[in-house]
């Protein structure tokens, strides 16, 4: 069904986000300040969690439990899903898809280039599931690696073979988390040392808040409500606008529609020249404008700035 983009004003739009970092620097706290979350413990780590911000989570050792537990039903109370750590979800998918087709695996029990494209696939279907059927944030925890590119070092998602292009594909938004002295940080924006995803104003790097005895860990459940402010900003800007180039258009094809000759055609350039245009505007109505100029037979006169009756093409052939 076709549908106008201005009827998406009200909806609150699900994010999906990626954090990576060095083991320890508090990704796992970090993914829990999203709103309302589900912790999909994969690496079995809720014990290095701090216990006061630990939330209902599920720990499986294997990916059709994952798969088992996440039913509309089972996650009604949650409003995100987090992923602890995507790496390790990506192993137990490996694992499953070669249970599912030998083919899909090699003799030491690593992905063929066919398992590779399976798993990709998947991990974009449950994505997809997680946020479209589900109706679910979601936020995957991923640990870094270094890899060397000359005499640079740069920071990569610890993640098996192709299957890292798959991660990025369908994320909102994706962030490194690092430590500056003693602060700690997460940038959203591309830079020499790693790689990054920022959109609807979430950009550049931010400063963690220290989480003290009395310090809500809501840092992400702030950060999405900032991203869905600024994309319901931008939706009732361009209302506005998609507002105001109606009235112009409007007011535009009124005043071509009183064009029949060439005196027509001059009294109505003033009104026409005070238009004020938006979006397309302009360039659509002076399409209508010269295709009325056309069809009434008139021409500019340079000289006179001025239309007038268009001559026949024979004389202007004998010319």
């Amino acid at each position: 069904m076709i549908r106008n983009p201005l009827e998406i004003q009200d909806q609150v739009k699900k994010i999906r986000m990626l954090i990576a970092g060095y083991p320890g620097i508090g990704k796992s706290t970090l993914a829990l300040s999203a709103p309302k979350p589900l912790h999909i413990d994969v690496d079995f780590g809720i014990d290095r969690i701090e216990p006061r911000y630990r939330k209902p989570y599920i720990q499986p050792s294997s990916y059709q439990e994952i798969l088992d537990d996440l039913t509309p039903e089972n996650v009604k109370d949650f409003d995100t899903l987090v992923f602890d750590t995507g790496g390790k979800l990506i192993s137990l998918m490996s694992l499953w898809a070669i249970q599912k087709d030998p083919k899909y695996g090699q003799r030491d029990s690593s992905l063929s280039l066919k398992g590779y494209g399976f798993v990709g696939k998947e991990f974009i279907r449950l994505m997809d599931y997680c946020f479209y059927t589900l109706q679910k944030n979601i936020v995957f925890v991923f640990h870094t690696v270094e890899e060397k590119d000359g005499d640079n070092t740069r920071l990569r998602i610890k993640v098996e073979g192709q299957t890292k292009m798959n991660v990025w594909e369908a994320l909102d938004l994706g962030g490194f988390v690092e430590m500056y002295g003693n602060d700690r940080t997460i940038g959203f924006s591309n830079c020499e040392r790693y790689y990054a995803k920022g959109t609807r104003g979430i950009f550049g790097v931010r400063k963690i808040p220290v989480l003290g005895p009395n310090t809500p860990n809501d840092f992400l459940t702030k950060l999405f409500e900032e991203y869905n402010a600024t994309a319901a900003a931008e939706v009732e800007k361009n209302a506005k606008e998609q507002e105001a180039y109606e009235k112009t258009m409007e007011a535009g094809m009124e005043v071509i529609n009183t064009i029949t000759d060439a005196d027509t055609a001059n009294a109505a350039m003033p009104e026409y020249k005070k238009l004020k245009h938006h979006k397309t505007s302009k360039r659509e109505l002076d399409a209508e404008w010269n295709k009325k100029i056309k069809d009434c037979g008139l021409e500019f006169d340079k000289a006179a700035k001025k239309y007038v009756t268009a001559a026949p093409e024979e004389d202007k052939g004998a010319e």
